[in-house]
């Protein structure tokens, strides 16, 4: 489906003519030919992103005149950790870390709401379709592969994700047509299987010699949502 080239720790995930959707920096919908994954060094801070990603892409041997559109994703994982999976209509491809894990408690002692900085993911998800997906369909997937990293990450570290992932769809414009992408669809039904799966793999390949941290407390970052919101009836 997407064909891989890796270089200078930056994946590129080619396919010509794609549409994009992308929750990660420069994000939105697109159409392009490719969307990259950068691995970025520990302690990495950036204060222009756009410079720091044509410096990368141009160090890896790729043109970044050509990609004005492509998603690009940054994480703070090895790309050696990153793990793909195939499934019927559907491939995933995932870098998973979870350094800074945030955690939702359900009854939450109360609290103030984070300033916010940025931070290079640790939990990435790029989920493309040889369908060609409605507009909703294409939302909608986001949203599928969302719940699908959250139920593997509270099954294997006990949180529903970190404090910067980010997920990427693709559909083929060309592909046979889908209006839907729930979980009782083959492309949901697919995409939920390969991002499980993918997940699980780069967790194992990321922490094969450590244990992952078991909650905030044990981890060198991370966040626990304690504020409490006001509930009201319209």
């Amino acid at each position: 489906m997407f064909e891989t080239t890796s270089a200078d720790d930056v994946l590129r995930l080619a396919r010509s003519d794609t549409t994009w959707l992308s929750t990660g920096w420069r994000g939105g919908r697109s159409r392009a030919d490719a969307a990259y994954t950068i691995s970025v060094p520990e302690g990495w801070h950036c204060d222009d992103l756009d410079e720091y990603v044509t410096e990368r892409l141009a160090a890896a041997g790729f043109d970044p005149g050509t990609v004005p559109d492509s998603p690009v994703l940054l994480t703070g994982v090895d790309l050696a950790h990153l793990r793909g999976a195939r499934c019927g209509p559907v491939e995933a491809y995932v870098t998973a870390g979870v350094s800074n894990p945030a955690e939702l408690p359900m009854d939450p002692a109360g609290g103030s709401l984070p300033t916010g900085e940025l931070v290079a993911g640790t939990v990435n998800v790029v989920v493309g379709t040889t369908r060609e997906l409605a507009p909703g369909a294409l939302a909608n997937l986001v949203a599928v592969a969302a719940e699908a990293k959250a139920a593997t990450l509270l099954d294997a570290v006990g949180v529903p994700g970190t404090t910067s992932d980010a997920v990427v769809v693709a559909t083929d414009p060309d592909g046979d047509p889908a209006e839907f992408s729930g979980s009782a669809t083959p492309v949901g039904a697919a995409a939920r299987a390969c991002v499980r799966d993918a997940i699980a793999a780069s967790l194992a390949a990321r922490y094969a010699e450590t244990d992952p941290p078991s909650g905030v407390e044990d981890a060198p970052y991370g966040v626990s949502t304690d504020v409490r919101a006001e509930v009201f009836q319209p």
